[in-house]
């Protein structure tokens, strides 16, 4: 019987280059790459389907953001009273926000604000027994802003500052009273319109348009049930039947809409 030499199947000429090769790989992706120097290493000629690459996650555009202020959390001043309170509760986003006053003294060392803030969170879990501080954010005359309700910065933490519209909204306090001729500090309305402006753009909210709200309780200034429109960039007396954030502070509520939305690149 005649026997034939065996012959070994002969590599393409390209593939035999280095060069070329390197020059291949780098055209795939990692673990294509990956997977076909490890076939070379093995010696292996077989043929290796890979899944096709998964669709990078579509992501929302927000056209009219604004930068995200320094906020201090809330660790800063809650201690060991704040524990083993109910765990927060969401809403699906922030479409309008409520300034307040927290209607306590104005004279105050901003070293202190964490104090208040300890002493607003006793009053209201305490003598009205809500669930939190009912603040989502507060904001001192040194214009720091603080994290108050729990739950996430960048969330949508349903509140408990306007009744009747909590859901879908945030609320910022300015710290002190500011009724009639009572002075605001610039710091704390600039902070309060880089506030507003953060949080109303991540739902590409501009803050001197009108929304609608949907109120949830009949003490409010609407029945429960009732839809109202209301400013994006409301003061508590919007939806409540209140004085609330003071006269000083309600009158600059119109420059601090225009200043927000410029800090959303509006014109």
């Amino acid at each position: 019987m005649r026997v034939f030499p065996r012959v070994r199947a002969r590599r393409p000429q390209a593939l035999r280059r280095p060069g070329v090769a390197l020059l291949l790989l780098g055209c795939m992706p990692g673990l294509a790459a990956v997977l076909v120097l490890v076939m070379s290493a093995a010696g292996t000629e077989r043929t290796v389907v890979l899944p096709p690459p998964r669709p990078a996650q579509a992501r929302s555009a927000v056209l009219h953001p604004a930068p995200r202020p320094r906020i201090v959390p809330r660790s800063v001043w809650a201690d060991d009273g704040t524990r083993g309170q109910p765990p927060p509760r969401y809403d699906d986003k922030v479409v309008a926000v409520f300034v307040h006053h927290t209607d306590s003294p104005n004279r105050y060392r901003c070293s202190e604000t964490p104090r208040i803030i300890r002493a607003l969170y006793t009053g209201q879990r305490g003598n009205r027994r809500w669930d939190d501080i009912g603040y989502n954010f507060l904001v001192d005359h040194c214009g720091t802003i603080y994290e108050g309700r729990a739950g996430g910065i960048d969330r949508a933490v349903t509140g408990a500052h306007t009744q009747g519209f909590n859901h879908r909204t945030a609320g910022i306090a300015a710290i002190g009273t500011f009724t009639k001729g009572v002075p605001v500090p610039r710091a704390m309305t600039d902070a309060i319109a880089a506030l507003a402006a953060w949080k109303l753009g991540l739902a590409d909210i501009d803050p001197r348009v009108r929304v609608r709200l949907v109120s949830s309780n009949g003490k409010s200034r609407y029945q429960a049930g009732a839809t109202a429109t209301l400013p994006a960039l409301a003061g508590h007396n919007d939806g409540f039947m209140t004085n609330c954030p003071g006269a000083a502070l309600s009158a600059l509520l119109p420059k601090i809409r225009e200043q927000a939305a410029h800090l959303q690149g509006r014109r």
